[in-house]
């Protein structure tokens, strides 16, 4: 079955915190099918442009619209069906087993009867996806950063979202799980998902996407294709390197 193309699309999206500008005047708009990587030094404001994507923060200014759809008046039941999140330090609180994290993954689908046939297919396909099958029986608080990444990936997918909006999900991955991921993520888009990464590191950002956005100082400074975008007067300019 083909998915529907989507847009995920921000409008002078603006955000200050604590009275400093975190994002100014931020304008995008990425189709679903590809993997955009968001890149930028600490502080440009990768973090707070992906929870504003994903309707987790509100916009001192702007918008968000998912299709036609601003993200600010659509109910959460339908964004989290549609939009899945992987944080870059999710909290864990207490010693469940894996697969049951994974679980929660389908929480926008479940009804009062609780996780059906295709609920728990999905569950099964989300783990053997994200190479953590072995671990479905293990407590999360037996892992190792890396299976435990692996395991979130793996929630993540379990929802069979449009759009996967993931913040340095490589981190704790060691190169082999990392290039898993990326083959991943590579493989959800070319399914129709829309994959949106931010990340630190430029190989792998190369590796990833077919687009690159580059942040500095809450603004855009670099957008086009990722084999182009990464030029050596844009990386000195972002991170003050040569």
């Amino acid at each position: 079955m083909t998915r529907p193309v989507s847009n995920l699309t921000s409008l002078a999206l603006g955000v200050s915190l604590g009275g400093r500008a975190v994002l100014r005047g931020i304008d995008l708009s990425v189709q679903s099918g590809t993997v955009t990587a968001v890149l930028g030094p600490n502080g440009a404001g990768k973090s707070t442009l992906l929870n504003c994507l994903a309707g987790l923060m509100r916009p001192s200014s702007g918008a968000v619209r998912l299709d036609d759809s601003p993200l600010s008046v659509m109910p959460a039941r339908t964004r989290a069906r549609r939009i899945a999140v992987l944080p870059q330090t999710p909290e864990i609180a207490w010693p469940v087993e894996a697969r049951a994290l994974v679980g929660l993954g389908r929480t926008p689908f479940i009804g009062a009867r609780g996780l059906t046939a295709e609920d728990e297919a999905a569950v099964e396909q989300a783990l053997a996806a994200a190479g953590a099958a072995d671990l479905a029986h293990r407590s999360v608080d037996t892992l190792s950063g890396g299976e435990r990444a692996r395991v979130l990936i793996a929630r993540a997918l379990a929802g069979e979202p449009d759009w996967l909006l993931a913040d340095e999900p490589m981190t704790g991955l060691d190169p082999a799980h990392q290039l898993d991921a990326v083959g991943l993520f590579r493989s959800m888009a070319e399914a129709g998902v829309g994959v949106i990464v931010t990340l630190h590191d430029l190989s792998l950002a190369l590796r990833i996407a077919d687009r690159i956005v580059v942040l500095a100082d809450g603004a855009v400074i670099g957008d086009g294709p990722a084999a182009t975008v990464l030029t050596p007067e844009l990386i000195a300019s972002a991170y003050g390197i040569r």
